[in-house]
């Protein structure tokens, strides 16, 4: 196997195993996940072409990793902040409630440069934030 498809290989192990693990990382304390996912030493901040690339290399691992990992916005989110992250991406994921369709609903997103990052349609009208990974306002 070359270096490049066994690189390949190991990086959709990790997507994969990363994501079947966000119902048990979903159950920590919101102060612990953040301090789980954010890492240690943030890279220098990657350009969008490049995180939009690593995004949709991710995606695609993870609509081809059902039925192991679940569907759904907090495994994308979670997915995508813990790889986007250490590429050196500047992204935050946010946390929100509100409701839809009459019903009191959840959701997460990225955000970067204080707009949403990879969603096909803003939440905020939506959704209020309640908690961001990191902390720290855009």
């Amino acid at each position: 196997m070359s270096s490049s498809r066994l690189a390949s290989a190991l990086f959709a192990c990790r997507v994969l195993v990363l994501a079947a693990s966000v119902p048990a990382l979903m159950r920590l304390r919101l102060p612990r996940l953040a301090a789980l996912l954010e890492p240690a030493a943030p890279g220098v901040d990657a350009g969008e072409a490049e995180l939009r690339a690593l995004a949709g290399r991710v995606d695609r691992l993870l609509s081809l990793g059902r039925p192991l990992v679940r569907p759904g916005c907090l495994t994308r989110g979670v997915t995508l902040f813990w790889f986007l992250r250490r590429a050196g991406g500047d992204v935050r994921l946010v946390f929100g409630l509100g409701e839809v369709d009459g019903e009191t609903a959840g959701h997460c997103w990225l955000v970067r440069d204080g707009a949403p990052f990879l969603e096909k349609v803003d939440p905020r009208p939506l959704f209020t934030e309640l908690y961001r990974i990191p902390q720290r306002a855009d």
